[in-house]
């Protein structure tokens, strides 16, 4: 197991879609060993296979809910169902979150309260996962991360210009822009 380098936003593998994993093999389990060690130490909630500089549609999550039920896993090749977005303007306490590949910040994001994932384990067996709440949250982070998509291009007008002038104050938006967990502090 390794850790491995978090990519930062501008990296090209962070902005297209990711492609389907077809070998389920050594490779693919060192993968999921590393992406669980990285998360970890970041610390996060959830890595996705991207943000590690591998366009595979993987991801892992780890979540423990206020009734003390620990869910951690790996999603291969997954499909996410979510419920509809609720209309308004997000909490900003209890609807913002944050992104390894945005270190450091946190925006109101308005999600869909519920999910159901389905998708592959490390052997290829598939699997459903129903979630509520954050859990539901962290699914739909990582999902988009698959597809290209990093929780800062959902963001309403105002929060965008906010995410444009942190990009450009800290040298990001570029190619090659990473950070390691456990030797360098988030923010760059």
């Amino acid at each position: 197991m390794a850790v491995r380098p978090i990519r930062i936003t501008g990296d090209p593998v962070l902005h297209a879609p990711a492609v389907p994993v077809t070998a389920f093999d050594g490779d693919l389990r060192e993968l999921i060993e590393d992406l669980f060690e990285t998360m970890d130490l970041a610390p996060g909630v959830g890595l996705a296979a991207p943000q590690v500089g591998v366009p595979l549609r993987v991801f892992t999550y780890a979540w423990t809910g206020e009734d003390g039920v620990r869910v951690r896993g790996v999603a291969i090749n997954p499909v996410l169902w979510i419920s509809p977005v609720p209309a308004g303007v997000p909490d900003e306490d209890d609807e913002s979150e944050g992104c390894l590949s945005f270190p450091g910040e946190r925006f109101a994001l308005r999600r869909a309260e519920s999910a159901i994932l389905q998708a592959q384990d490390a052997d290829g067996a598939s699997y459903e996962l129903r979630a509520d709440g954050w859990l539901a949250r962290i699914l739909q982070h990582e999902y988009d991360h698959l597809d290209g998509v990093l929780y800062t291009n959902r963001l309403d007008y105002d929060d965008q210009r906010a995410v444009a002038k942190i990009t450009r104050k800290r040298g990001w938006g570029v190619p090659g822009r990473s950070w390691m967990p456990g030797v360098e502090h988030p923010e760059g």
